[in-house]
């Protein structure tokens, strides 16, 4: 296992949409360090999701998970690890309220984003096993972020507005969700 670069705002790897990934994909060698590769980074970053194509790979896989206390997201709930392949997310809501986002792609910045509270997510897991839930809260914000990086889409992109973007250390932010 090791810790990848996490590529920053501004790498054009960024911008570009993954491809997506096929069951034989799964069960190779490469695909297991992979996994294994993100989950150190996104730890060693205190990240609490991590995408792909952060670490310069421009496939369609995500890992998220908060097993304990984060320091970048002290009052974050608890989120089991997951591993998705080939992502699918379906709005069920309006975006209401919002939550002050972070990522590892832009080190030491906030900003404000609304977007819905509860999804539909289809996925694949590692061992290609397909999955359909419903996810409402936090960890349906986590996810939108997450699989947005999949798009070359970065939450500076649905700031909702620019007044609310800028380094983490300047704001007194108390709470995650001005809702």
């Amino acid at each position: 296992m090791a810790v990848k670069k996490v590529l920053r705002l501004g790498n054009p790897l960024l911008r570009q949409k993954s491809l997506a990934i096929d069951e034989s994909e799964v069960k190779t060698k490469d695909f297991k360090k992979l996994i294994k590769d993100m989950f150190e980074t996104m730890r060693f970053e205190n990240g609490i999701g991590l995408a792909a194509p952060q670490i310069g790979i421009l496939k369609r896989i995500v890992i998220v998970g908060i097993e304990e206390e984060n320091p970048r997201y002290p009052d974050a709930p608890k989120i089991e690890e997951h591993i998705l392949i080939n992502p699918i997310i379906t709005p069920l809501s309006e975006p209401e309220g919002g939550y002050w986002e972070g990522c590892l792609s832009v080190p030491g910045m906030r900003g404000f984003v609304e977007r819905p509270k509860k999804i539909k997510l289809e996925y694949y897991d590692e061992k290609w096993n397909y999955y359909n839930k419903m996810i409402e809260g936090f960890p349906a914000v986590v996810y939108q972020h997450e699989c947005d990086h999949l798009e070359g889409v970065l939450y500076v992109d649905r700031l909702k507005s620019p007044k609310l973007f800028g380094y983490t250390d300047e704001f007194d932010i108390k709470e995650k969700s001005l809702d």
